[in-house]
């Protein structure tokens, strides 16, 4: 991927796409190293620590974008010094007249206009696209929410983000709506036995006639194809909101293109699912995943049961499956980090009562075009 023109803007400043390493291991990568560091050191200011953030080779596997997703970077310059960035994915597959968006600005640089020359950049070239919906996602702590700060509630009518939070006043200034919010939560590693038990206990006694099976890394080949029907089902059964995306589409190669993507980025996975007895089917599944280079932290990834099996407690039967394998596969892991929308309310209380604590906040931001 060749780098495209330079956009100059005003004072010297320019937003530039840059080209993406075809590995970690690439020498000449100091463009996309600016671009990764940057939004380290913005998460690290933001959280106190680098546990949302992807891991170099992570970043630089994801960016490279596949059959089903572009992928574009970009750096703002004024002069030779890397004062901001963004990022474009444009999906491929479905959801084709869509755009996800996000800008980062050095902390020294912020309140200058730079943010808002990243964005027009980001969406002029999503406009060439025929793109005519932005999506953008911002992560704020739970810290102002707990002392009292005002919110700008979402338009799902549940959940809200800080008003008057940096990322929500850039937001609301360039036309974009608050469209949902996802809690984030975390869980403190090891969850003690007597609480696994008892939950899984409880869980065992509603669930007969199904059987948990699970697997790292790779999907076994007998039921690849029933996880790729039920990866699809998470793209259409999870509440969106008003965000009015498509349903993905998940086949067995689909799958596999996305097990050797995290593979590639060292991305480890475990997977927990539950095989309805009677029909052989998988009713459901959960995932878990960890990278060495961040040993202290487990990401929850999806969860999800089948809309015709739910009502047998399978979320909490998968989630206890998979916490107690995390335990013995990654012992140094300190906690286990979980996003839920806001008005999920089922999977919230399975968080809850497994001992997730709210940590902070996701605003699911949009702007339609005409």
């Amino acid at each position: 991927m060749e780098p495209a023109s330079n956009f100059s803007v005003s004072k010297g400043l320019t937003v530039e796409r840059i080209a993406v390493p075809q590995s970690p291991q690439e020498s000449q990568h100091s463009d996309f190293r600016a671009f990764h560091d940057l939004d380290v050191a913005n998460q690290l200011a933001l959280w106190g620590d680098t546990e949302r953030c992807a891991t170099f080779p992570e970043a630089v596997v994801f960016w490279q974008g596949n059959e089903y997703e572009e992928r574009q970077v970009f750096l703002a310059r004024l002069g030779r010094t890397v004062v901001g960035s963004g990022s474009l994915t444009l999906p491929l597959s479905e959801n084709t007249t869509t755009a996800g968006l996000d800008v980062q600005v050095d902390a020294a640089y912020r309140r200058r206009g730079i943010g808002t020359a990243i964005l027009e950049t980001l969406e002029r070239t999503a406009r060439d696209r025929n793109r005519v919906s932005f999506d953008g996602f911002c992560g704020e702590p739970i810290g102002p929410v707990l002392a009292g700060a005002p919110l700008l509630d979402a338009k799902s009518g549940t959940g809200g983000v800080p008003r008057y939070a940096a990322s929500t006043q850039f937001a609301v200034h360039h036309g974009y709506s608050l469209e949902q919010v996802e809690t984030s939560s975390s869980l403190h590693m090891p969850v003690p036995a007597d609480v696994l038990d008892g939950l899984e206990a409880a869980a065992v006694a509603k669930s007969a006639g199904y059987s948990v099976v699970g697997w790292e890394q790779s999907c076994p080949a007998e039921f690849v194809d029933g996880f790729a029907r039920l990866k699809s089902l998470m793209s259409t059964e999870v509440p969106i909101a008003g965000l009015g995306w498509e349903g993905e589409v998940w086949d067995a190669a689909r799958v596999r293109q996305e097990e050797a993507t995290w593979e590639a980025g060292g991305i480890k996975q475990i997977v927990a699912a539950a095989r309805h007895e009677a029909s052989g089917r998988l009713a459901g599944y959960t995932v878990l995943t960890h990278r060495d280079r961040l040993p202290g932290v487990i990401n929850q990834e999806d969860t999800l049961v089948d809309p015709a099996h739910r009502g047998h407690s399978l979320g909490m039967l998968l989630k206890v499956a998979n916490l107690r394998r995390a335990g013995l596969l990654w012992p140094e892991a300190m906690s286990v980090m979980t996003w839920n929308a806001s008005e999920n309310q089922h999977m919230l209380a399975i968080n809850i009562a497994l001992g997730f604590k709210p940590s902070g906040f996701e605003g699911e931001w949009q702007k339609r075009l005409g």
